[in-house]
């Protein structure tokens, strides 16, 4: 009786370090999801559309950068070859992967350099993914991109422009926004929170760097005079009244 349980302990144990040994590791699996990733991304450019075949899910859904859901078929419908004067690459960066046993979740940044009609372009997207493991491999079965905003180009105003800016904003009786001098321009002052630099995108829009979902629209009146501005986030806004 000892005799064989013995041997069949022994069998028991070589095969579960045999499993262990051949179960690939958290880091096996994300240099696996890169590698394609870095594919997927790659056969974007000359619209290699096999590539997105092979790794995408049968159920697989993307959400665009606009907003927009979609399927698997409309996926692939858009993997064609850039048109004739367009080139460029994405690279992937700064790539992490966490993995829960048949499901991974990736998250990255798509680096992108692309010479539209001789003109460069740099641009970055941070994509989070879904993978599922399958008999045939790792596949992709959701995704969703969002672009990464940086600041945009600011313009010297001169000192005339500047003063028509400064004053005393409401929002309600017990929130209010002040627009005053600073040494390198303006700054802005909400109640209940600390100032913040502002430059000016474009005359009468005005913007906090780091901030570049919003913007300040400026609102003037058939005299010209500066009547508040519309805090623009996307495309609501919160219109604030001056009152000094």
């Amino acid at each position: 009786m000892h005799r064989m349980i013995r041997p069949l302990a022994g069998l028991t144990l070589t095969a579960a370090l045999a499993a262990q040994a051949a179960a690939p590791s958290s880091g096996d699996v994300a240099a696996v999801l890169q590698r394609q990733t870095q594919e997927l991304l790659d056969a974007i450019a000359p619209g290699t559309k096999a590539v997105w075949e092979r790794y995408l899910g049968p159920q697989a859904t993307y959400t665009t950068e606009e907003g927009t859901v979609q399927t698997r078929a409309e996926i692939l419908d858009q993997i064609q070859p850039m048109a004739t004067a367009v080139s460029g690459n994405i690279k992937v960066i700064d790539f992490k992967a966490t993995v829960h046993d048949s499901v991974a979740i990736t998250t990255y940044v798509a680096d992108e350099h692309e010479n539209y009609h001789g003109h460069a372009l740099h641009c970055q997207y941070r994509s989070t993914d879904s993978w599922l493991k399958t008999t045939a491999g790792w596949r992709l079965i959701g995704g969703q991109i969002m672009a990464l905003r940086t600041d945009p180009p600011a313009i010297q105003l001169n000192k005339q422009q500047l003063e028509e800016y400064i004053g005393r904003y409401s929002l309600t009786p017990e929130i209010s926004y002040e627009i005053r001098r600073a040494a390198d321009g303006l700054e802005g002052l909400q109640t209940g929170h600390k100032a913040e630099t502002l430059r000016a995108e474009v005359a009468d829009v005005l913007f906090v760097p780091g901030r570049t979902r919003y913007r300040k629209v400026f609102l003037r009146g058939p005299d010209g005079r500066i009547t508040g501005f519309a805090d623009r986030r996307e495309a609501w806004d919160l219109v604030w009244t001056r009152v000094k």
